[in-house]
């Protein structure tokens, strides 16, 4: 499992030049994600996709659990009323985790991702975010690196973990 690194560039060609030294401390490109202000050219850089600028992730979890609920919840009514048996109460929630998940990431598409939410200012001031997905072992070692060759960059942090059962 990677952890994410985020970093505040000031410009496109500080960000080009710590990809590049990312690139030869062998971080693969693919695990570089840059994110500009809407309409600017990051030339080269692998820009962030929409799985990561968007919140579809976080809705496509929520709505596919919340959707599960209420179909059980339907399946549950039709068991008690007699109309259907247990086959309808499995039918009726794969149903509803299916509707809830394709719902909800319809609307998480176009929402923006809530983890990008601090840096909002950063980037509508024209600088860029640089997110790296690294090992955990290499964290110290890629901050390490960045703050020696690239004093003009902000480190912002790691992701933090969320724990699977809180």
């Amino acid at each position: 499992m990677r952890r994410r690194l985020y970093f505040v560039l000031p410009d496109l060609g500080s960000a080009i030049q710590t990809a590049n030294d990312l690139l030869l401390a062998r971080i693969e490109d693919r695990h570089m994600h840059f994110l500009g202000r809407r309409g600017m050219s990051l030339g080269e850089l692998h820009e962030a996709n929409f799985m990561q600028k968007s919140d579809f992730r976080h809705s496509l979890f929520l709505g596919t659990v919340l959707g599960a609920v209420g179909g059980l919840a339907v399946g549950v009514v039709l068991k008690m009323t007699g109309v259907g048996d247990i086959g309808w109460l499995i039918i009726a929630t794969l149903i509803g985790a299916l509707f809830g998940g394709w719902s909800s990431t319809l609307i998480g598409i176009s929402a923006p991702n809530q983890k990008l939410k601090p840096f909002e200012a950063d980037i509508e001031a024209g600088r860029i975010l640089l997110m790296v997905d690294v090992p955990p072992g290499r964290i110290d070692e890629v901050k390490a690196l960045v703050a020696q060759r690239h004093p003009e960059v902000t480190d912002r942090g790691v992701e933090p973990l969320i724990p699977a059962f809180p």
